[in-house]
């Protein structure tokens, strides 16, 4: 993963995972939009969302870090975070 990830990428990165496991569309995965309220995500599937991008970028995002992502945008950062600290 490279450390260096722009905002396009991770965004895109966010998209295929929440695609992959919620089933909703990558296009629309946008990043001013809720997770809950916006995309009817439940927090199963954040879970699970959350597992898949550890997976895919290789580092752990703990529960507390977890616990405060409302939106698209708050899990983009999260993961252009994760992936520049694993490097």
């Amino acid at each position: 993963m490279d450390a260096l990830m722009n905002q396009s990428a991770a965004l895109r990165f966010v998209a295929e995972a929440v695609e992959e496991v919620a089933g909703i569309p990558a296009e629309e995965v946008e990043p001013g939009k809720s997770l809950v309220d916006d995309l009817g995500i439940d927090s199963l599937s954040m879970v699970e969302i959350a597992f898949t991008l550890q997976r895919q970028a290789g580092d752990e995002i703990p529960d507390e870090e977890l616990a405060t992502i409302t939106t698209v945008q708050d899990l983009v950062d999260l993961v252009r975070e994760r992936v520049e600290h694993s490097q």
